[in-house]
């Protein structure tokens, strides 16, 4: 067997499998986020309807999509909070009754309550690859 040689050529394709693998997860963070979106104003109290019409989704990084809103009496809706009973809200025309008003979320459970359906987005969208 002297004097025969072979000759092994190897290509790495981990670049390009990266490439697709971070674009799969990018769609999946996408369509998760507005399916996200799309479950929190269902869930979302209205009253005039700003609350609900600031809820948005976007990308953050490479691999967050944030889920949220501007409004600053989000977190009250979402958490509940306690307020003073007898004082008087110009805003709502009414004096206020009860100490503590609790929350009503509608953020966490359009992640919590859908997350099997997250799940699959993303193995449907590796499966692409």
């Amino acid at each position: 067997m002297a004097g025969n040689t072979f000759t092994v050529s190897v290509t790495s394709h981990a670049g390009a499998v990266n490439s697709e693998v971070d674009a799969a997860i990018k769609r999946a963070l996408e369509i998760c986020g507005g399916k996200a979106e799309t479950y929190a104003k269902q869930l979302c109290p209205v009253d005039t309807g700003n609350l609900r019409n600031s809820i948005t989704h976007k990308p953050e990084g490479t691999d967050t999509e944030v889920i949220g809103t501007n409004v600053e009496y989000a977190p009250y809706v979402e958490f509940g909070h306690h307020q003073e009973p007898g004082r008087f809200v110009p805003a709502i025309g009414k004096r206020l009754v009860a100490s503590y008003v609790p929350g009503k979320p509608y953020l966490g459970p359009s992640l919590e309550n859908h997350i099997g359906e997250y799940r699959n987005v993303f193995e449907n969208e590796l499966k692409k690859i």
